[in-house]
């Protein structure tokens, strides 16, 4: 034991970590709700994603189909998805930034993107 009270030091540490944890999962549960979107084509496709990077939904206008050019369609397809996924995890770094850096910087914690 460490003399001049160092056992409530470390259950203060732990409180702060149990905190840290809770607010971690409830950042991450708040991302899992959040519907970010993403588009290409000029707002041909529209992509949503939540700010997990889960894909909810796909809108295509209808002059984005060409039967005798499906793979321009699927480029819009694949552009949209992306863009919509850049915007999750801008999402992500702006909510579990802040909380990545309190746990110390953020580097090498498993389940976090940057």
């Amino acid at each position: 034991m460490i003399p001049g009270g160092g056992q409530p030091d470390m259950q203060q540490l732990l409180q702060q970590a149990q905190k840290m944890q809770q607010d971690l999962a409830s950042a991450q549960e708040e991302l899992a709700r959040t519907e970010v979107d993403g588009q290409a084509g000029g707002g041909l496709v529209k992509a949503t994603v939540t700010g997990s990077g889960e894909l909810r939904g796909l809108v295509i206008d209808p002059k984005a189909v060409d039967p005798e050019d499906t793979e321009t369609l699927a480029d819009l397809i694949v552009a949209a998805v992306q863009a919509a996924n850049e915007n999750a995890q801008a999402l992500q770094q702006q909510k579990l930034g802040p909380l990545a850096q309190g746990l110390g910087g953020g580097s090498g914690i498993p389940g976090l993107p940057f």
